[in-house]
């Protein structure tokens, strides 16, 4: 039978070797946080309760210290019950285990950072021709852990990972409450009165909505041809890489995401959805963030659906145009896909009547 602890051991050691390699692609105070959330999972401490700060700290130096003694290890192959396989064959793994009631996944993130977890099968659907594995309680994980991965054909949805997602992002606003569309998603839940069963809700809400993405990856996917995955590695560790995931994030969640969310009047996700409407997604996509601030003071959702469906075809256009800079040059394309990209700077408008006269 399947030893459980042998297993759990080597796919939690991939994970520090990979977190060693890739602990400085964040900047600093993300790092903290991280770190922070990481213990918090290991030593299970429910998320009301504060951490114990000196204890923390001795814990983030222990850490450090065992990084730097793994960062040139080789990943370890995965025990199971009578042979040793790759950490990345995950299909082969999963073949195994998903009849004991576990799921595992090994593939590659961000900055090409390999990202590992082993968890308890919570359920397994068929979605569009695509299997979804969703995992609970979580044996084995990184630093950064996603809580949504498409593999192949195979979307991951680790429910403890996306539960913890959801409580930072809470705690996030509860520090600084000038999210108008945070505050939006979470009044849609009862917190007030009953934060865990407000926060199950919420969880199995983003759970639907992480799958909703995931099978735009696929849609986008489709669409791009295997050539964006290869333009992706040439650009690997860049602003570049930013960009080109962005964009594509976006034209997943256009032909997905947001028109399933409409469409099912499922006005929390949205709300949230636009509350984590962040980073490099905001700075290419500015025009979303005020498309949604219609929605919410017209409740205008026809208008909000044309600007999906017009926003799906601008940004399928887009990404193609990338494609076409990207098999023309290479890896040298870079540049040139960034000023694309780069959002126009907005006119100035002069404050001289004499000199606009004049212009």
């Amino acid at each position: 039978m399947l030893n459980l602890g042998p297993l759990v051991n080597a796919v939690q050691k991939n994970c520090h070797i990979s977190d060693a390699r890739h602990a400085g692609d964040f900047t600093l105070c993300i790092f903290l946080l991280k770190m922070r959330e990481f213990y918090r999972w290991e030593n299970d401490i429910p998320f009301a309760h504060d951490l114990p700060t000196s204890e923390v700290g001795a814990w983030l130096q222990e850490r450090e210290h065992m990084w730097s003694d793994l960062e040139s290890n080789a990943f370890e192959s995965l025990p199971l019950e009578d042979r040793a396989l790759d950490p990345f064959d995950t299909e082969t793994i999963n073949r195994e285990l998903i009849p004991r009631g576990y799921v595992y996944s090994g593939g590659y993130g961000r900055f090409s950072k390999p990202h590992f977890f082993l968890g308890t099968l919570l359920k397994k659907e068929q979605r569009n021709g695509y299997t979804v594995y969703i995992s609970s309680c979580e044996y084995a994980r990184d630093l950064e852990a996603p809580p949504a991965m498409l593999l192949g054909n195979t979307i991951y949805i680790r429910q403890e990972s996306v539960r913890r997602f959801l409580w930072e992002k809470i705690e996030e606003w509860r520090w600084n409450r000038k999210n108008l569309a945070m505050e939006r998603a979470l009044a849609c839940y009862a917190f007030e009165t009953d934060a865990h069963t407000a926060l199950e809700r919420m969880t199995e809400n983003e759970t639907e909505a992480m799958i909703l993405h995931e099978l735009g990856e696929v849609l986008a996917g489709e669409k791009l041809g295997q050539e964006w995955p290869k333009m992706l590695t040439a650009f690997s560790r860049s602003k570049v890489e930013i960009m080109v995931r962005a964009v594509r994030d976006i034209l997943a969640d256009c032909l997905s995401t947001l028109p399933q969310l409409l469409a099912s009047d499922n006005n929390a996700s949205l709300h949230f959805y636009f509350a984590n409407f962040t980073g490099m997604r905001k700075h290419l996509f500015p025009e979303a963030i005020e498309a949604y601030r219609r929605w919410d003071t017209e409740q205008d959702r026809q208008a909000l659906r044309s600007f999906v469906d017009t926003s799906g075809r601008r940004w399928l256009e887009t990404a193609q145009a990338m494609l076409n800079l990207y098999q023309e040059k290479g890896a040298l394309a870079g540049p040139d896909i960034e000023n694309m990209l780069e959002p126009a700077p907005e006119t100035t408008i002069c404050c001289n009547p004499k000199a606009a006269s004049t212009s």
